[in-house]
C-alpha cells in the first residue's frame, strides 16, 4: 500500500512560498519593487522570499493580505508547510545514514506480535521504530535506553542483548502506560502481598487478573509480556513516576515456584529500594538483588517455619505437600526451595510443580 492509500501522502520536494507569491505577482501585474513600496519590505527581502532564502514571517503575511487580498492564514499555512517539508527531507536523509541500525533490534519479531508495523521501506521502518520507542533519533535511543540506571543481573551463561531488552522494557512501559492505578502506598502494597501470597495455590486464570487488581489498589501496575529472545530476564521493577510503580513479569521459566519467585523478588525492589532504578531480574547478584531474593524467600516461606521443616530432615513428596498446606502455599514454591537450597536434587519432586504456558496470543 503506498502512501498516499494510506492517507500519508509526504512530497519528495519541497516548494518554496515564495513561488507562489511571484505567481500571484505576475496574476495581479505587480512588480517586485512595488509589492516592496506597498508592503514596506525591504526589495532584497522580498526577492530572497520568492528565492526560498527568507521565510514569510507572520508579519510580512500580514502585509501580504492587505496588499494582494490573499489571506494571511495562507501565506502563513504555506510557509508552515514549506519548512516542514524540508525538515522531512533533512531527516530522511539523516536517517537514511542510520539504517543499519535497525538490524540492531528484534524489528521481525515485534513486527509478528504486533507492537509495530513492518514496511518495506527502510526509512518507513526506521521511523516506526523510533516512534515505537519514544525518541527522536537513534542517537537518542541509545541515551536514553543505553543510558538508563539499569540494576541487570546478566546470566552467568549468556550474554543479553541490550536492544532486546530494551525492546521488551518498552512494550512493558506501554502496557503499563494503559494501567490504571491508584497513587503508590506502600502501607497497602504490603496488605497487597499478604493477600497475593494466598493466591499461588490458585489456577493462573484466578491469580494472574488478582495480582493485577491488588497491585493497581496500591499503586503498582502489573504486566506479564513474554521474554525476547536473548534477554534471559524473569522480571524487572520500575517506576513511572514517585506514584506509580512497574513490575514485569516474563515466565522465563515456566513454572510456578519460578513466577512466584520473579514477582515477590520484584515486590522487594519496590519497598526496598529507590525510585530511580531499573531492576531487572536474571541470575547473578549484588547486594540489592541479594535484599530481594531474601524478601522473596522470607514472604513466601515464613523463616521460622521453614527452619522447623528443614530440621526434620524428611522431604518426602508428603511431606513437602503436608509443610505448603500448613504454611498456606502452593507445594511447588516448597519444591523449588529445597532444591535452591541443595536440599534435595533439581530432579526430585518436579511434577509437585505447576506448569504454566503462554496462550496463543503470547501476551
Amino acid at each position: 500500500m503506498s502512501k498516499e492509500e494510506r492517507g500519508q501522502f509526504a512530497p519528495d520536494y519541497a516548494v518554496p512560498p515564495g513561488e507562489t507569491l511571484q505567481e500571484t505577482l505576475e496574476t495581479v501585474g505587480m512588480s517586485q519593487a512595488e509589492l516592496s513600496e506597498r508592503t514596506g519590505r525591504p526589495r532584497k527581502t522580498i526577492n530572497e522570499i520568492i528565492k526560498g532564502k527568507a521565510a514569510i514571517t507572520p508579519e510580512t503575511a500580514l502585509q501580504l493580505e492587505r496588499v494582494l487580498g490573499v489571506p494571511a492564514s495562507f501565506w502563513n499555512n504555506l510557509e508552515r508547510n514549506y519548512q516542514e517539508t524540508l525538515a522531512r527531507l533533512n531527516e530522511q536523509k539523516r536517517l537514511q545514514r542510520q539504517i543499519g541500525w535497525l538490524g540492531k533490534l528484534p524489528v521481525a519479531l515485534l513486527v509478528r506480535n504486533g507492537w509495530i508495523k513492518g514496511y518495506e521501506d527502510k526509512i518507513q521502518q526506521l521511523q516506526e521504530v523510533l516512534n515505537f520507542f519514544g525518541v527522536a533519533s537513534p542517537e537518542q535511543w541509545e541515551s536514553r535506553w543505553r543510558g538508563a540506571r539499569v540494576s541487570y543481573r546478566k546470566s552467568t551463561v549468556f550474554q543479553s542483548d541490550p536492544y532486546a531488552v530494551a525492546s521488551w522494557l518498552r512494550m512493558g512501559e506501554l502496557s503499563a502506560q494503559k494501567a490504571r492505578c491508584k497513587s503508590y502506598d506502600a502501607g497497602r502494597f504490603r496488605n497487597a502481598l499478604n493477600e497475593i501470597r494466598k493466591l499461588t495455590t490458585r489456577l493462573p486464570e484466578v491469580f494472574q487478573p488478582e495480582i493485577i487488581r491488588l497491585c493497581a489498589e496500591s499503586g503498582v501496575a502489573v504486566v506479564f509480556l513474554p521474554e525476547l529472545p536473548r534477554i534471559r530476564a524473569s522480571g524487572a521493577t520500575w517506576w513511572v513516576n514517585p506514584s506509580k510503580a512497574v513490575i514485569q513479569l516474563s515466565l522465563r521459566h515456566k513454572s510456578d515456584d519460578q513466577l512466584w519467585f520473579s514477582f515477590f523478588h520484584e515486590a522487594g525492589h519496590i519497598l526496598l529500594h529507590g525510585k530511580k532504578e531499573i531492576f531487572i531480574e536474571g541470575d547473578s547478584q549484588n547486594s540489592k538483588e541479594e535484599e530481594a531474593n531474601s524478601f522473596a524467600a522470607d514472604i513466601l516461606i515464613p523463616p521460622r517455619e521453614y527452619r522447623k521443616f528443614i530440621q526434620t530432615g524428611r522431604y518426602s513428596k508428603v511431606a513437602i505437600q503436608s509443610f505448603a498446606s500448613k504454611v498456606g502455599i502452593a507445594p511447588g514454591i516448597v519444591v523449588g526451595r529445597l532444591q535452591h537450597d541443595t536440599r534435595i536434587h533439581h530432579s526430585f519432586c518436579n511434577d509437585l510443580k505447576r506448569r504454566l504456558e503462554w496462550d496463543d496470543a503470547g501476551k
